[in-house]
């Protein structure tokens, strides 16, 4: 039997994506890995290339990148590409029109209108490229030049091959056909042979409607029995995920997180976020800070799970937008890789103290207050 046919759609009872064996995991560090494997995956594809992407903005990568789409578009291929109305608006004009002449089916999640108030938060944040129906790149990443070179955001993707990547391809049809005014075409995927031992499966939220990847984070922190690393380039948690941790760090886990230093694209997140350290570092969170590079990884480690994809750990990705993770199990060369790979960050990191944080400033405690009364205001949530 082929490995595709037993995958079914999601409908309105079926909301969750399940366990999928047979899938192979390759992790990519940093830009100048991962955008290469991506456009050499590109160039390679046979059938058809679809995107999802919340950044896409004109400039070296994005050229490189529309480049390669308009080569496969010559090649008869389908490409179907969703950029989000607001991460998309530095793609020119110039940029689009030449991907729509070359046949490309651009289109844009939830366009910026003034009427439509504050249903403009909605945004896509999901980052997806599939090639197929046989491969997937998630992550963090952006069409942007902010992640090239090696002083570019420090990122990390991971490039899935196998069964999970038809929920993939689900999950972006599902969202593509709501905002594209064209019929959409049959995508027939390639079936290559199921070489991996990898047990993966698709973990997503749909702006405040399905949480499933904070209520998967919950049960993983509540269950934990070892340590519980987590990355994020924001951090402006509920209150539960911060009860959860320092219930799990008194109980004897290794809690770590890994958080932006003074390089961060938003600094007022920064120090909103920094109003939570103390009560954490009291109760035996460890709380390490990148240092030279903006760290923009969305990576948690838990035990023998691991998560990777868009999310970050704040409120407003679950209230506002659509985010999407990778999950994998129980593969102790996938989770080795991870732990290698976070700790290889740490020690890229300035580890804050607990009586070292309690000597900061009152110019530091004010800033912290006066962006943690600006959250409050935003979110209505401590």
């Amino acid at each position: 039997m082929n490995h595709l046919t037993n995958h079914k759609p999601l409908t309105r009872k079926s909301h969750y994506y399940p366990w999928r064996t047979h899938n192979t995991a390759l992790f990519l560090v940093d830009g100048i890995h991962f955008f290469p494997a991506m456009l050499k995956a590109i160039e390679q594809a046979q059938r058809y290339i679809l995107m999802e992407m919340y950044l896409f903005e004109s400039g070296k990568v994005a050229d490189q990148f529309i480049t390669s789409f308009i080569n496969a578009a010559k090649r008869d291929l389908t490409i179907q590409i969703l950029v989000d109305g607001f991460g998309g608006l530095g793609l020119s004009q110039f940029d689009r029109q030449r991907m729509i002449k070359a046949g490309i089916q651009l289109v844009d999640y939830n366009p910026i209108q003034f009427k439509k108030f504050k249903n403009n938060l909605f945004r896509t944040h999901r980052k997806l490229l599939i090639i197929d129906g046989q491969k997937v790149f998630i992550g963090g990443m952006g069409i942007t030049d902010n992640f090239d070179t090696q002083k570019g955001w420090r990122e990390t993707v991971v490039e899935i091959n196998g069964s999970v990547v038809k929920d993939w391809q689900c999950l972006f049809t599902t969202n593509f056909k709501k905002w594209s005014n064209t019929p959409f075409p049959e995508l027939i995927p390639l079936h290559p042979p199921l070489k991996g031992n990898v047990t993966g499966r698709v973990a997503y939220t749909s702006g405040g409607k399905h949480l499933e990847i904070k209520k998967s984070l919950l049960s993983r922190i509540y269950n934990s029995q070892h340590k519980i690393w987590l990355a994020s380039a924001y951090f402006i948690p509920s209150r539960r995920i911060r009860r959860f941790m320092r219930k799990a760090a008194r109980r004897g886990r290794d809690v770590r997180l890994l958080l932006p230093g003074p390089v961060t694209d938003h600094p007022a997140i920064r120090y909103a976020s920094r109003r939570y350290y103390a009560r954490l570092l009291r109760h035996g969170v460890r709380i390490f800070e990148y240092q030279d590079r903006f760290s923009h990884t969305k990576m948690v480690l838990i035990d023998n799970w691991f998560s990777i994809g868009s999310s970050n750990m704040d409120r407003w990705n679950f209230r506002w937008n659509l985010e999407a993770n990778q999950e994998i199990k129980d593969d102790p060369e996938t989770i080795a890789r991870a732990h290698q790979i976070l700790c290889n960050d740490f020690e890229h990191s300035q580890e804050i103290r607990y009586e070292e944080w309690k000597q900061r400033s009152l110019l530091q405690r004010f800033i912290e207050w006066f962006w943690g009364r600006i959250d409050l205001l935003l979110t209505g949530q401590r």
